[in-house]
């Protein structure tokens, strides 16, 4: 099913950086997804360093979490790799799909502190009225990680990401191609590290 062109993802025409990787298979979406989960544990972690060193650091230093969006049709690999993400943070329960509860919430004990993650699936929305009327605003302010399926349906809502991961077949063979993007210093500092 593809994604409805009228609620397509609004992002600002600046991106800071982007770079595809192919994705074979299932082993290698989940081999990106442990780098993703390092590269956010080793962004966290300079971040808190270089605030510890430096007292007063400019604002930017500061992890204030990460918003990403994930882009793609049904059985792209949006929900495995945030199970892999997931995995690769320390996670050893169940991964669910929020398709039903919207979103499900993660805390996650690791070196650098105590970790919120909230994987959001919007795909029933029909109206980006209903993301505000969820109340979910609060959730993207806590400096938790929040990876978003289906973020199109929020319309303008969710603001700009941090990063936008879009998956799509790979016309090439039977694998995908993910096509990542970064909007911010911290995504950034994220994709450089994948």
């Amino acid at each position: 099913m593809p994604v409805n062109p009228d609620l397509a993802i609004q992002t600002p025409a600046d991106i800071l950086l982007e770079r595809s990787f192919a994705l074979a298979d299932e082993a290698a979406t989940n081999a990106f997804g442990e780098r993703f989960a390092q590269a956010i544990e080793s962004v966290r972690e300079a971040r808190q360093a270089a605030r510890q060193h430096t007292p007063g650091a400019a604002g930017h230093q500061v992890f204030h979490g990460l918003q990403v969006q994930l882009v793609g049709d049904l059985g792209a690999g949006k929900t495995t790799l945030v199970r892999a993400t997931l995995r690769g943070l320390g996670h050893t329960g169940r991964v669910r799909s929020p398709t039903y509860t919207l979103v499900e919430p993660y805390v996650l004990e690791r070196p650098a502190g105590e970790l919120a993650l909230y994987h959001f699936d919007l795909y029933r929305f029909t109206d980006p009225a209903e993301w505000a009327d969820a109340g979910f605003r609060e959730y993207f302010d806590s400096g938790a990680i929040c990876l978003v399926e289906w973020p199109q349906r929020a319309g303008r809502l969710l603001g700009v990401p941090d990063l936008v991961f879009a998956l799509d077949l790979d016309h090439e063979g039977d694998g995908r191609v993910l096509v990542a993007r970064a909007y911010s210093e911290s995504g950034k500092a994220c994709l450089e590290r994948c």
